[in-house]
């Protein structure tokens, strides 16, 4: 039986025993008759008379009664109607303090180990989570990374904004290495860490500098410092040969890449302590030609066989230097990133979103930064100079790196393999599993739909049906499921009161582990995350001035009206028509 019928046999019920009330009663209920006080008396039988004997000789007295109120109060004007009753409230407590309230007590499945998300959306408990809690406390997760999909606009930067706040305030140092839009460098500025902006005019990075795991080599010293020196040897050489491809549009040769690990090799002996090796100084190397570099290179004693060799590789520093990336990884690096900072982000929001060859660089050389940082830190913890200390990293707009440059989808993809050796947590988001299919090679796209399969956590904001059904073959999902999330990717309805329609879907989630059925939450953020995660901002001064605009406009109204009747222009007659 449906709930509409339910309440409509209710109401029946209603009216029947308030017809049966006043006709027992016989007055009229809105009169507030004092017969109302009186006992009803049965059908069929006349009320006694006042002063009338029984048979025992003895007055009958007439007690008054309360009057009758039907359940939801009488039908009419003022009769006090109801149309629904109010659920009772809701509140959560542990089973030492609500044992007394057995049995109008009931427990919840929803998991409480985390950062709290929100509420979830059928039982109005609170749900708890995040990849670094549920792998290392809860253990609910064998990997602590999340996947995130969904339509633009439905909120999910502001989850991954609330695990941020809720990570940092626990300890875990947050990492977003390369804010694209930006989303989160407002949130760490609020939280007392550091924002590092590149791009052009902006700040730079070089690739050539050993950074945090240099430091932590000289530290560390003996035998595990020189394991560490070797690690960031190959760290800048991995960094520079990404450039290359990058520049060039295709891998580096073997040979070449021999040839450019003896150059880093020669500029390190060089160097002296606490000195800057940059790009430049590598281009000084190969047109030198020292001996340790003519060794690899097979050129026997002969200058045309060594320039055949590294004239390839010496074109493309050129290109570095002199083409679109020079102004950015030629120089000194701007800003270092502080190993002790609460939380670290990356700001290239400044580079145009057509300039693909510097978005992809900066996103490598902000990548490789980073996680020589994470590094440095785990090596001087496990030499005893640095307490541990847990990093989560967030990748969001993901089908933008990944369509930048080939480089980057290795990258991650070695990310989500390693992390749990790195004690690094991530978070990726994305719109669709169809932003891999664009992706230039099929061994990328291979990659790309891997990151779903490994993710610890999946959630999803609305997502249409079709992609729905594609992610199902993927992480599982109920029919059920793919209906509800697929029921939050709807518009929002067409506004008739000149209010802000929001979304059906916006704020809702659905987060998937393994085969588990799903659990559904609402999102409720703060005025505080309101102000600093605000991903319409290029919209927000448009709207602020139009408001002010009108303001304006309607004060010089007020004041005009005040001084006089407006000045008729030329062109309007003395009756008030427009003339030509």
């Amino acid at each position: 039986m449906s709930r509409r019928s339910e309440e409509r046999k209710a109401e029946q019920a209603d009216r029947l025993a308030e017809r049966q009330a006043r006709e027992a009663l016989g007055s009229d209920p809105a009169g507030q008759d004092p017969s109302w006080t009186r006992k009803p008396v049965k059908s069929g039988k006349r009320p006694a008379k006042e002063g009338k004997r029984t048979k025992a000789g003895k007055e009958k007295s007439s007690r008054p009664r309360e009057p009758y109120v039907p359940p939801r109060g009488w039908y009419g004007p003022g009769g006090g109607r109801v149309g629904y009753m109010d659920p009772p409230t809701m509140w959560r407590a542990t089973t030492v303090q609500a044992c007394g309230m057995w049995p109008f007590a009931a427990g919840s499945g929803s998991p409480m180990t985390g950062v709290p998300l929100g509420q979830h959306l059928f039982t109005g408990a609170t749900v708890c989570g995040d990849p670094l809690n549920w792998f290392t406390r809860a253990r609910y997760i064998s990997n602590p990374s999340l996947f995130m999909l969904g339509m633009p606009g439905l909120g999910k930067s502001t989850l991954v904004n609330r695990m941020l706040i809720g990570l940092a305030a626990t300890g875990v140092v947050p990492l977003v290495l390369g804010d694209l839009k930006p989303d989160y460098a407002d949130t760490v500025r609020a939280l007392g860490g550091q924002v590092i902006s590149i791009g052009r005019g902006r700040g730079g990075i070089n690739v050539l500098d050993p950074g945090a795991m240099g430091e932590a080599a000289a530290k560390i010293g003996g035998e595990a410092g020189e394991v560490l020196k070797a690690e960031t040897h190959g760290r800048v050489l991995n960094m520079v040969a990404a450039l290359i491809t990058i520049v060039r549009g295709r891998p580096m040769d073997d040979h070449e890449q021999s040839v450019l690990s003896a150059c880093l090799h020669h500029l390190r002996e060089r160097t002296p302590a606490g000195g800057t090796v940059l790009l430049p100084d590598l281009l000084r190397v190969l047109a030198e030609g020292p001996d340790r570099v003519r060794a690899v290179t097979l050129d026997r004693g002969d200058d045309t066989r060594y320039r055949d060799a590294v004239d390839p590789l010496h074109r493309s520093l050129l290109g570095i230097l002199d083409g679109p990336l020079g102004d950015t990884f030629a120089s000194e690096t701007s800003t270092r990133i502080n190993p002790d900072a609460p939380a670290v982000c990356i700001d290239i929001s400044g580079i145009g979103e057509a300039d693909t060859q510097l978005t992809a660089a900066a996103m490598l050389a902000a990548w490789s930064d980073g996680l020589g940082t994470v590094a440095a830190s785990h090596a001087l913890a496990d030499a005893g100079l640095a307490p541990r200390r847990w990093f989560f990293t967030v990748l969001d707009e993901l089908w933008r790196p990944l369509r930048a440059a080939s480089g980057i989808v290795d990258r991650i993809d070695a990310l989500t393999r390693l992390n749990r050796s790195l004690g690094l947590g991530d978070a990726k988001i994305t719109h669709t599993l169809k932003d891999a299919e664009a992706l230039g090679t099929d061994s990328d796209r291979a990659k790309a739909r891997g990151f779903v399969e490994r993710a610890g956590m999946v959630v999803c904001a609305g997502l249409p049906r079709g992609e729905m059904e594609e992610l199902g073959k993927v992480v599982g999902l109920s029919r059920r499921e793919i209906e509800l999330v697929s029921s939050w990717s709807s518009p929002p309805g067409w506004g008739v009161s000149g209010e802000h329609e929001e979304p059906p879907g916006r704020g809702r989630f659905l987060i998937k582990v393994g085969g588990r059925p799903g659990i559904p939450i609402k999102v409720a953020i703060t005025d505080a995350e309101r102000r600093l995660h605000n991903t319409n901002t290029r919209w927000t001064p448009n709207e602020e001035g139009v408001e002010q605009a009108v303001a304006r406009a309607a004060g010089q109204v007020a004041r005009a009206a005040q001084e006089g009747a407006y000045d008729l222009p030329d062109a309007m007659a003395a009756d008030g028509r427009w003339t030509a």
